[in-house]
């Protein structure tokens, strides 16, 4: 993958975690301005499969990530990448 980030050139890379803590904040943010300018929810969701398929795979080649896939059927079924919002 792309090399850690620090935010400060002298500090030492951002424990892994903290990197997708990040990461997470990065693409919400890109997420929310792309639907602000009409981007359909769908359409981001499968660009962002493939950019992070397309990322995994010339990392870790294509065995390991179909192997690494073939999980989340199950997982998707088990609710793991489910968001329920809580009512008020």
């Amino acid at each position: 993958m792309s090399q850690p980030i620090s935010y400060a050139p002298d500090r030492a890379p951002l424990p892994d975690h903290e990197q997708k803590q990040a990461a997470l904040s990065y693409l919400n943010e890109a997420w929310a301005e792309a639907r602000h300018e009409g981007v359909d929810g769908d359409c981001l969701a499968q660009a962002s499969l493939f950019a992070a398929f397309a990322e995994l795979v010339g990392t870790y080649g294509e065995d390991a990530v179909a192997k690494f896939v073939e999980g989340f059927p199950g997982r998707i079924r088990n609710g793991e990448f489910s968001v329920t919002l809580a009512r008020q």
